[in-house]
């Protein structure tokens, strides 16, 4: 993870947790449509927690993480529900869990660090399981106007770095916009993937 992008939500949870968004609600309810009930979930960057309390609303099991210790304590306290702080790097399951949901996080993964994250979340999912992502679209890499860094790649490049990190039975890659923390518009990937049986 990028050192200033880690202390930019460390620095401003609060402000963040503050944010109510909605605009997911519709592609969060189809991924946990593809999962059977109780399925167990890894949530990777969860923020304030608001699709974390989606899932644990809709009955299934919850790990839910944040790369920020400040974050996952905002969390944690909302939620009534634990929070880990957990770098990317640091996961190492394997076969631990039918899905995992990485809502607007590894898109600040460097560019040359991703297909190791994804190899690590490919390892960490069951046979079968499902993997959702997002990522702002682009050609190469930077930074946003809160100096942020983003990997900003393009869907065949993603396709690409996927398939170097694992075999999937699946990967779709669906488009659109979100308005970000800066109140900027930006176009997105989002990028659900299977892992195969």
């Amino acid at each position: 993870m990028d050192e200033e992008t880690l202390q930019f939500y460390r620095g401003n949870a609060e402000a963040y947790a503050r944010r109510e968004i909605t605009s997911r609600l519709a592609r969060l309810t189809a991924f946990l449509a593809r999962l059977a009930p109780g399925a167990s979930i890894l949530e990777l960057g969860c923020g304030a927690g608001g699709d974390t309390a989606e899932m644990l609303a809709r009955g299934f099991t919850v790990r839910a993480t944040d790369g920020s210790p400040e974050m996952a304590e905002v969390a944690s306290r909302r939620l009534g529900h634990p929070v880990e702080t957990l770098l990317f790097e640091q996961l190492d399951g394997t076969e631990a869990y039918d899905a995992i949901w990485a809502n607007a996080c590894l898109l600040h993964v460097p560019r040359p660090e991703l297909a190791g994250i994804l190899a690590r979340i490919w390892r960490a999912l069951k046979p079968a399981g499902f993997f959702y992502a997002s990522y702002k679209a682009g050609e190469v890499d930077g930074r946003d106007t809160l100096n942020r860094y983003y990997n900003y790649p393009s869907p065949d490049w993603l396709r690409a770095t996927y398939a170097e990190a694992g075999n999937w039975s699946g990967l779709t890659i669906d488009t659109g916009e979100v308005k970000g923390f800066d109140d900027k518009a930006a176009s997105m990937l989002f990028v659900v993937a299977q892992k195969s049986g």
